[in-house]
């Protein structure tokens, strides 16, 4: 069989990438304001350059004007063998001299035409009088000619000048305009590609790492980018997003090891005694009341284990909102509920403010866990409970204790008290999961304080937590 190939999906449009986008865009923009400004400045020059070159002939025509009208002047005062002729010979201009009946007496270089019109002007009478011509051909060139009179039937002065060589300048111009403008676009593109790739090659860096993770599900990689711009904000953001992924996905694979780890032991204790109720009738009545009540315990502890389990996985912050809460007041209510559920006697001391931000429900299942841990290690009860809250320690700060006067707790022990399913050495014979104090641990951390614990003077152990800060 052959191998299958992909066919593209019908209007799906296809992707453009920012790199490209951007280099268009830079090259648009370049492209505009290249081509506004040379239209501009072309237009500028060229109506600068006719404007000059007008007022040139213009400013010779008044001159010849003048002279004719300030003397008597004859065909020949004109004439170019005569001396001063070159007055009225400025650069691209040519002059032909009339004589009094129309003919030409001196032509010009080149020699320009003669009209009715340019006759008439031969025969006046009056002096400085003038008729122009526009856009004359002559010799392939394009000339405007002024004929003045010299008064008197005398005859008449033609002044040309030459304007399709400056045409032929403008056009040359015009041609190089566009050559520049087509060069300072193409650089544009090139330099705004370049442009592009640089500002976003480490955009580009960012989409890699992401498509990794979303392909291999790698929250570990490394994001390497730098830099103080937005950019670089946004790459330490991601790191710092997958970093904080990585170790939930860690916190969250230990701690479905370690429930399982947990729940076999009574799972598999149930397994046992469910497998003795199948020869029930066969065992004594004392050992019938045990094995019920070992179903019973065993049943509690394991609906307390999933119970705990739930309260660590979920933490109750997505549902419960913070609000301003005296903890005084919930320690009131976590010690009123401990004596009736366990008959200790339980003493509560406050002092200072107590009020602090924070999730009630949070806060009272911590407390309660470390009032049922204190009761649950201080079996003989020789001594009262006692719950302290004290704030504020320092700005912000409320301090949450409970003594007790158990046996206390080995220096060894101190530090991983609050591990997932710890249990010391002289504990593992008492019922319970070892979750209580990594709740509380959760909870301070959670309300910005930590939890703490240590040995009590006299015997015993103080836990607790702190919160705000």
């Amino acid at each position: 069989m052959g191998r299958l190939r992909r066919l593209p999906v019908p209007g799906r449009p296809k992707l453009v990438s920012l790199r490209t986008t951007f280099a268009v865009s830079f090259a648009a923009v370049t492209a505009a304001v290249t081509i506004l400004v040379g239209i501009l400045s072309y237009g500028s020059a060229a109506r600068l350059v006719r404007v000059d070159q007008q007022s040139v002939f213009t400013q010779v025509v008044q001159d010849v004007q003048n002279e004719v009208r300030q003397h008597d002047m004859d065909p020949e005062d004109f004439s170019s063998s005569r001396p001063g002729h070159d007055l009225v010979r400025p650069a691209r201009t040519d002059v032909q001299v009339l004589g009094a009946q129309g003919q030409i007496v001196d032509h010009g270089n080149p020699s320009l035409p003669v009209t009715s019109r340019d006759k008439a002007m031969a025969l006046a009478e009056t002096a400085g009088k003038v008729v122009q011509h526009k856009d004359v051909p002559v010799d392939s060139d394009l000339f405007r000619i002024a004929t003045v009179s010299l008064g008197g039937g005398r005859g008449a002065v033609q002044v040309a000048q030459e304007f399709s060589d400056t045409e032929d300048l403008l056009r040359t111009l015009q041609q190089r305009t566009l050559i520049l403008m087509a060069a300072v676009v193409v650089a544009a593109g090139l330099f705004g590609w370049w442009l592009a790739r640089r500002i976003t090659r480490r955009l580009v860096i960012l989409t890699s790492a992401a498509e990794d993770v979303a392909r291999t599900r790698r929250l570990g990689i490394e994001v390497p980018v730098a830099g103080l711009d937005e950019v670089g904000r946004l790459g330490r953001a991601f790191d710092r997003m997958l970093g904080r992924l990585a170790q939930s996905e860690e916190d969250q694979r230990r701690l479905v090891q370690d429930a399982g780890h947990e729940l076999r032991t009574p799972l598999t204790s149930l397994r046992t005694n469910i497998s003795l109720l199948r020869r029930i009738d066969e065992l004594p009545p004392a050992t019938r009341e045990e094995l019920v009540a070992d179903l019973g315990q065993e049943a509690r502890e394991l609906t307390d284990l999933v119970n705990e389990l739930v309260d660590l996985a979920a933490g109750q912050s997505d549902t419960e909102p913070p609000q301003r809460v005296d903890l005084a007041d919930i320690a009131e209510e976590v010690v009123g509920l401990a004596k009736r559920r366990t008959g200790r006697e339980i003493v509560l001391r406050t002092s200072g403010d107590t009020t602090t931000d924070g999730r009630p429900g949070m806060l009272q299942r911590a407390m309660s866990n470390l009032v049922e841990n204190a009761a649950k290690f201080d079996r003989a009860g020789k001594a009262p409970i006692e719950v302290a809250i004290t704030g504020p320690g320092r700005p912000g700060t409320v301090r949450v204790e409970v003594l007790d006067r158990g046996p206390g707790i080995a220096e060894g022990d101190l530090i991983r008290i609050f591990d997932r399913f710890y249990r010391a050495a002289d504990a593992r014979s008492l019922p319970g999961s070892g979750l209580g104090l990594s709740i509380v641990r959760e909870v301070a951390m959670a309300h910005g304080g930590a939890p703490f614990a240590f040995r009590r003077e006299g015997g015993g152990a103080v836990i607790g937590f702190t919160v705000g800060g």
